[in-house]
């Protein structure tokens, strides 16, 4: 079996390229504590892409993404499309359309808290303390592919939702898989009391709950649902739901840990894979080093997890908790004592070569303390 993987990078918009480049250390970082080797190969897309090119997602690209093992992903969207409601083009256009040629059928969001930050969330600790939800979004249909149509006089618009079995049955299976694997748990948000759509998911989805009889199936309508994310998060292991519906379920849940720039997610198809912090480009942020990189790190780590390397994605994930425990974190986790871009991710290299002492090795270098032996 061979120990070289292709990763497709796609820096993206915004911080985007910051955030990624703490990413790519980190893994090439574990490739040479674990013994094996990346092939990292750089496209364009999005706002950059259009302006270069004309296209959001140039054939090379698209062909990059293809050959890759995974895609790892840094944001989309700009200010100068965001203001334009004319612009035919968009950024966004790009990674739409790279989920549906590269068949990324789920997205995947894990939302959890760290117990030594809690206090960041807008919610109580004692309600956010202890949240560990794995989100399956279904990522390439319902009303964000439907067809859609504005007339001339842009008096009139409509968009269309379309769901078939096929679609649903897919993510279906993979997000009862996971719960298996965790606590037993599967919640459907949808709004089948009004929606056909909806019918259709809570059919489909109960003809495949009788495969997996140790699963506990619940449902929720989804102003239900988003109410219940910020009452009580805990109860919920794992949520499955349509396109748009996750879309802002899984933003609603990214603020309970205290800051989006924690956030991973990965897109999954039958052949493809790409890797993305759930954050936006952040432009106001670019080029001054206070973009927090874990979310793009972590999401790193779900890429070790699909090719397979546990060991590795298991030992970022502690170098990550070992950085927010210890408050070595950007500003917008604490404005006291914040640390850059870049050297939150090289505390996080330094805990993968070093463990139990990297902060003082990694403090004491830094500070010019370090002794000769």
């Amino acid at each position: 079996m061979s120990n070289s993987y292709k990763i497709a990078v796609l820096p993206g918009d915004g911080i985007g390229p910051e955030v990624t480049a703490e990413s790519v250390k980190v893994l090439n970082v574990l490739a040479q504590a674990f013994q094996y080797k990346f092939e990292f190969e750089y496209a364009k897309m999005g706002a950059e892409a259009i302006f270069e090119t004309g296209n959001p997602l140039p054939e090379e690209t698209l062909t990059v993404c293809k050959n890759a093992d995974a895609v790892l992903f840094g944001a989309i969207g700009d200010p100068y499309f965001d203001n334009n409601p004319d612009a035919k083009v968009r950024p966004e256009q790009g990674l739409l359309k790279l989920r549906k040629e590269l068949g990324l059928f789920a997205n995947i969001r894990p939302i959890k808290t760290y117990s030594s930050i809690t206090k960041k969330s807008p919610l109580k600790k004692e309600i956010v303390d202890g949240t560990d939800i794995q989100i399956y979004r279904e990522l390439i249909s319902g009303i964000y592919f439907g067809e859609k149509f504005t007339d001339e006089n842009g008096e009139y618009a409509y968009d269309i939702c379309k769901y078939n079995k096929d679609e649903i049955v897919q993510i279906a299976h993979l997000a009862f898989q996971d719960a298996q694997k965790r606590r037993k748990k599967l919640t459907l948000v949808d709004k089948a009391n009004v929606l056909d759509t909806s019918r259709l998911w809570r059919k489909v989805v109960q003809e495949i709950a009788k495969d997996y009889p140790d699963v506990t199936l619940e449902f929720l309508f989804v102003d239900n649902a988003a109410m219940q994310m910020i009452l009580n998060p805990k109860q919920f292991d794992v949520i499955l739901t349509e396109n748009m519906f996750g879309d802002i379920i899984s933003d609603e849940a990214s603020v309970i840990g205290g800051s989006i720039g924690l956030l991973p997610s990965a897109s999954i198809g039958n052949d493809n894979a790409l890797f993305e912090p759930i954050h936006g480009s952040y432009p106001q942020a670019k080029g001054k080093g206070i973009a927090n990189p874990i979310a793009s790190i972590l999401s790193a780590a779900m890429l070790l997890d699909y090719l397979k390397l546990d060991v590795a994605a298991n030992k970022l994930r502690e170098a990550v908790e070992h950085a927010i425990d210890h408050r070595y974190v950007t500003e917008d986790l604490n404005k006291e004592q914040n640390y850059s871009t870049s050297e939150v991710g090289d505390f996080i290299v330094d805990y993968i070569k070093f463990s139990e002492n990297s902060y003082y090795n990694f403090e004491n270098v830094k500070l010019g303390k370090s002794t000769i032996v």
